[in-house]
């Protein structure tokens, strides 16, 4: 899919974590934001509970909200991201949030923003009870609203096997994002208290993007009219 074609659409990224947001899907975030889609990423926490403190550590628990946010914001710069926005639910707790009130919260963000895609995770592949109950009520959202198209973000390259988690290959949207890398490169960079301890992020850079893969998958969490390469129709 071209620019033109993109142009002027939205895409409304929800999540649990700073991180969330580069770690998993930078590169696709990064592509549809350079081709014209304005992109909003939410996330649910500011990260207050995670266990990475900087190496050596350089921050503690009164002072990890406030560092992740920066460099979440600063991730969001290098990715393209259009808006920002935080839910204030305190890291860890998402799971024993009102899920009505949770759900309604982001069904009128929706509503407000009118995206053409919804991205965010699987309420049973997740991988975190955070990432699984924000991905649990931003589907029901997605099902009142009812508009465009909602994919679930996947880890790595684990949906090239598909069958493996009750899915068939025309489940799997594939988008490339090879030109992209250096931006993801750069939002992983910015997240430091988190990405400090993964020593291939830190190496020069053209041995550090060799550990970035040319794709990243999603799985169709609704009808869409999408390609097998765009998430976009």
């Amino acid at each position: 899919m071209n620019t033109q074609q993109t142009m002027g659409r939205k895409l409304l990224a929800v999540f649990a974590h700073p991180d969330d947001e580069s770690f998993i899907c930078g590169g696709t975030l990064a592509k549809y934001a350079a081709e014209g889609v304005e992109v909003t990423v939410v996330s649910a926490t500011r990260g207050e509970m995670g266990r990475r403190m900087g190496n050596p550590p350089y921050l503690n628990r009164e002072t990890l909200a406030a560092a992740r946010e920066i460099e979440l914001r600063q991730a969001c710069d290098h990715l393209g991201v259009h808006e920002l926005k935080f839910l204030d639910i305190r890291d860890k707790t998402v799971e024993f949030i009102d899920e009505k009130l949770l759900i309604g919260r982001i069904e009128e963000l929706m509503r407000e923003l009118q995206p053409d895609v919804v991205l965010t995770f699987h309420e049973t592949l997740g991988g975190h009870p955070d990432h699984c109950a924000i991905g649990k009520a931003t589907t029901a959202a997605f099902r009142r609203y009812n508009q465009g198209a909602l994919y679930f973000v996947s880890f790595g390259d684990m949906m090239l096997q598909p069958d493996k988690y009750g899915y068939t290959a025309g489940d799997i949207a594939r988008v490339d994002v090879q030109e992209h890398l250096k931006a993801k490169l750069a939002a992983f960079r910015a997240h430091r208290c988190q990405s400090e301890l993964m020593e291939w992020v830190w190496q020069r850079d053209d041995k550090a993007l060799r550990n970035l893969g040319r794709y990243e998958y999603f799985i169709r969490g609704s009808q869409s009219k999408s390609g097998k390469d765009s998430l976009f129709g």
